[in-house]
């Protein structure tokens, strides 16, 4: 069972305050956050892609490639790659670049992007939104299958014959993960292809994805892959503190202030505390706690819709870097401990019976 980190290098106003940190200050800080979540025994840290002032993290390959020289162990993965509106030579070019620095310990995830900045950025038309990404997909693992590159094109990017992309990875092949954010048609993609596939479990009860997770690998057993070899991943959002009641006292406020943005963005409903309590439950999408209910609830994520890679998404709103720093701490040296040991016991109680 992997454990890890996401963030979007969030640049939102101090609740308190309503200061904003700059973006520089707060790249720095995630730097300093993905090195102590290696030092603490995470697996992987992920930095999403967006385009907007309130998110620092335009180019997620950089901010990772800074802290790559400065750990030893923990994976580095876009969380998400928004592969639609960018060019996939590009984008293998970069995480390759990343392995090499790292030594073989990059990811991509490739998402088609639930925020849209990134499109009239770069010259796309949001109604090629799905077309875009099952183009520039297939170019991508199309580059990660061969040194020396074919492709016929398509409506959206010219023809490729027989060009050589450089660098090329430590890790053969460069691991691609499927983002999606639940839709069926995304997870069977993914279970077609063979790739590991990340859910996004931000609303709702997790145990809709089981039935998700259950079509991907379906799917791949159908197109004759090794069903043992597939990894699914979330990513969530919570936090961690030494009691439940500082927990929640830390993270709402800047969370509700954020979630409210987006809210009055996409025409949601306030974000009250009711729903954040609702959905800190046990079968919530929450993971707001202490030590012990934070583990608890990815023990019976893992149990019940078979997540394999858990990813706490913190902070949602600004917080102070101390308050981020404590939760990576008490992830990685409190929280992955119970959790791998339980579904360490879990699996030999499975494979005794």
């Amino acid at each position: 069972m992997e454990i890890g980190i996401t963030t979007f290098v969030e640049t939102t106003p101090d609740v308190k305050t309503g200061k904003v940190i700059s973006h520089a200050e707060r790249i720095r800080e995630v730097v300093e956050e993905i090195v102590l979540a290696d030092q603490v025994g995470l697996d992987v840290f992920g930095v999403g892609e967006h385009h907007r002032k309130d998110y620092a993290a335009s180019a997620p390959a950089v901010l990772l490639a800074a802290a790559a020289s400065q750990t030893k162990q923990i994976r580095l993965t876009s969380a998400v790659t928004v592969l639609s509106s960018d060019d996939p030579v590009r984008v293998f070019e970069e995480f390759s670049t990343l392995d090499a620095i790292s030594n073989g310990r990059a990811e991509i995830m490739a998402g088609r992007g639930s925020f849209i900045e990134s499109f009239p950025l770069f010259g796309y038309d949001l109604k090629d939104y799905d077309e875009l990404y099952e183009e520039k997909l297939d170019l991508l693992l199309k580059i990660r299958e061969s040194e020396m590159v074919t492709w016929n094109g398509g409506k959206h990017r010219a023809a490729i014959q027989n060009r050589g992309v450089y660098p090329r990875p430590v890790q053969n092949p460069l691991p691609v993960w499927i983002a999606s954010g639940g839709t069926p048609q995304s997870v069977a993609r993914a279970g077609f292809l063979g790739l590991p596939l990340v859910l996004a479990i931000i609303g709702g009860s997790p145990l809709q994805f089981e039935p998700l997770v259950k079509l991907y690998k379906k799917a791949a057993s159908e197109a004759g892959h090794d069903l043992s070899k597939l990894t699914v991943a979330s990513h969530s959002h919570g936090f961690v503190a030494e009691s439940t009641d500082t927990a929640v006292d830390k993270f709402f406020p800047p969370t509700q202030q954020a979630m409210n943005v987006l809210g009055r963005e996409r025409g949601w409903g306030p974000y009250t505390r009711s729903t954040f309590d609702a959905a800190r439950s046990l079968e919530g999408a929450l993971y707001v706690g202490d030590v012990k209910s934070v583990a608890d609830k990815i023990i019976f994520l893992r149990k019940n819709v078979g997540i394999t890679r858990f990813m706490l998404h913190v902070p949602v709103g600004s917080m102070p870097h101390e308050d981020v720093m404590r939760a990576i701490e008490l992830l990685g040296k409190e929280v992955a401990p119970i959790v791998r040991a339980e579904i360490d016991r879990w699996e030999a109680d499975s494979e005794g019976n």
